[in-house]
């Protein structure tokens, strides 16, 4: 488990989650779209340090228990201390989910941000099928990488001197193509699900609008300025040497990892706690039912 990727990366999770949803919205969810109105056995694929947990089992009918898998041990063991004193049932495993076989045991799986990362991501959603009961309820939380490239205001700057959007959306396709992994699964996931016999399936987008206000109060504005850094907005891209050789081993033409190293290098100045950005993450939220 020593390689795995985000075993060391709780603080960049924890800075950034919050970003993708407002609560209300996930409480509206629970109650008057899915209507879980009695205890569930819910199970998160990916769990890393519980985030979904953290967000749905206050909102979650009494009685409900909460158990996250994820391959980083690390990532486990800051659950477990996170949900310590929880009023509620927990249990967290760990291990490789592509290797684990499930039972029909639970009401509710869920994932967040995980299906991105899975270079068989159907196979993964077959394994969340199997771990649900008759009439159990699959819900997948996954982004829309160039929809949300899209949803960018900073203001003083045209969309396009920050984002190359048909160059992006051709880089995406083709990392999916060569790898597997798939940025873009969100908007997929509606059929991805029919295709595996999943029924009564409905896609939602996240309500969340970040709004960076130097008008607003300095403190909480520095940290949603700090968040949307730590998430990529406006990082520096580092040296322009390897920063074009990896765009152009995954398919970009020299000239469009030149401009994009430019835009990004240029983001990365003119984005300050002083601007005003809008921004919305276009997290899409898929559900169904399993009939058996």
């Amino acid at each position: 488990m020593e390689d795995y990727y985000w075993n060391d990366k709780f603080d960049y999770l924890s800075k950034t989650r919050w970003l993708y949803y407002n609560d209300d919205y996930l409480n509206f969810l629970i109650s008057s779209v899915w209507n879980i109105n009695k205890p569930v056995r819910i199970i998160d694929f990916g769990c890393g340090y519980g985030y979904l947990g953290t967000k749905l089992m206050s909102l979650l009918p009494m009685g409900s228990t909460y158990t996250g898998i994820d391959a980083g041990d690390k990532l486990i063991d800051q659950a477990r201390e996170i949900f310590r004193n929880a009023p509620f049932q927990t249990e967290f495993i760990l291990g490789d989910i592509q290797e684990m076989d499930f039972n029909k045991t639970y009401d509710v799986v869920v994932c967040h941000a995980f299906l991105l990362h899975m270079d068989n991501p159907k196979a993964i959603l077959q394994k969340m099928i199997d771990s649900l009961v008759n009439r159990g309820r699959i819900i997948c939380f996954e982004p829309h990488w160039i929809s949300s490239m899209a949803s960018y205001h900073l203001e003083g700057h045209a969309l396009s001197d920050i984002v190359q959007l048909g160059f992006l959306q051709e880089l995406y396709e083709r990392d999916a193509q060569r790898s597997g992994r798939d940025g873009n699964i969100g908007i997929k996931l509606p059929i991805y699900l029919s295709q595996l016999g999943v029924r009564q399936i409905e896609c939602r987008v996240s309500d969340r609008v970040n709004f960076l206000d130097p008008n607003s109060d300095f403190e909480k504005n520095s940290v949603l300025y700090n968040s949307l850094k730590e998430d990529g907005f406006g990082a520096d891209p580092g040296e322009e040497e390897p920063f074009i050789k990896n765009l152009v081993d995954r398919g970009a033409a020299l000239e469009e990892a030149q401009k994009e190293h430019r835009l990004e290098s240029s983001l990365s100045v003119a984005f300050n706690n002083d601007v005003f950005l809008s921004y919305a993450p276009s997290m899409k939220i898929t559900s169904g039912i399993i009939e058996r």
